[in-house]
């Protein structure tokens, strides 16, 4: 009996011990569940409250910003170097009438209007509170592309871009969007020849050296005491190595890329030369170092030299 009663005992403490451990185990689960509630509660808060007062801030701006009646564009102030119309330079920007000056992208007005081939940079700038002012750069042409091609009848039509001095392909503007004459237009360009109309994206720069080449000619040759004496009407670049220029007299001149203005001069030279004999030059090539191939004609067959009608000077138009 001393033995039975001995080990109902032992079974009464071994489920004491087992309710004490169930005990605990709820406990510290409790502590988690409780522990992770607040942990949810106090992350939910934050966000809900950083969620709120974004919106109320979002709230306060529209109602004094963005919504504002006192911020809306009343004036675009607009100034170019050059020839474009300022109603039209406004209507490339895109910007509405009554928009917010605050509101607007000025990132987006500088690239709507960087799009047009003719520009060449653009600065925007808010003028608190109610005016957009702008100022354009306008690329200036010296000299032009006619690439022939084939049109929707069938027929062969001229495409005409232009050139600047870096060599960037501009559409030339429409006549009605210019405050200067059509017959102002940059008058008498040299026309580049050897190109094709995929090569001619606006906006784009040629790297070809020889296009590069006949462009500093043209700028070269103006500045040159040539460009009083003869009329450079065509360069062409379609050999390789080398250019040759076409002058309004029937002269043919060959260039080599570099050296230019050097090349200028032993022009100026040989033509001097033929004046003293009388003769004009038929072609000559100053690609060759050394003993330059001339071919001459009689002076009285080259044509008449036509004075070049001169460049209207670029000048800042402020239009309000």
């Amino acid at each position: 009996m001393w033995f039975k009663r001995e080990k109902i005992k032992n079974r009464r403490l071994h489920r004491n011990h087992v309710l004490d451990v169930k005990l605990r185990s709820d406990q510290v689960r409790a502590n988690r569940v409780r522990l992770g509630t607040i942990s949810f509660i106090v992350v939910f808060g934050t966000f809900f409250g950083l969620y709120l007062l974004w919106r109320v801030g979002e709230a306060t701006l529209n109602a004094f910003v963005y919504d504002n009646a006192d911020f809306a564009i009343q004036q675009i102030d607009v100034a170019t170097d050059g020839k474009i119309a300022p109603e039209q330079l406004r209507r490339w920007t895109g910007v509405k009438p009554g928009a917010n000056l605050i509101a607007l992208d000025l990132a987006a007005v500088k690239r709507n209007l960087e799009l047009v081939s003719v520009i060449d940079s653009v600065s925007v700038e808010r003028v608190l509170p109610r005016t957009l002012k702008i100022r354009v750069t306008e690329r200036d042409p010296i000299a032009q592309v006619n690439v022939p091609r084939a049109d929707a009848t069938g027929g062969i039509s001229v495409s005409v871009f232009q050139l600047d001095a870096d060599g960037v392909v501009i559409t030339p503007l429409d006549p009605r969007v210019c405050t200067v004459p059509l017959a102002q237009m940059n008058p008498q360009l040299p026309v580049i020849g050897g190109l094709n109309y995929f090569q001619l994206q606006a906006g784009r720069r040629i790297e070809l050296p020889q296009v590069q080449a006949a462009l500093r000619l043209v700028a070269a040759f103006d500045k040159s005491p040539m460009a009083g004496l003869v009329d450079l009407q065509r360069v062409d670049v379609s050999a390789p190595g080398v250019i040759v220029a076409t002058t309004g007299q029937g002269t043919e001149i060959t260039f080599g890329l570099e050296n230019l203005e050097q090349q200028l001069a032993r022009w100026q030279q040989i033509y001097n030369l033929g004046l003293q004999s009388q003769k004009s030059i038929a072609s000559a090539d100053l690609a060759v170092a050394n003993n330059v191939p001339v071919r001459w004609m009689t002076a009285g067959l080259a044509p008449v030299v036509t004075p070049k009608v001169a460049k209207p000077l670029k000048s800042r138009r402020k239009n309000v």
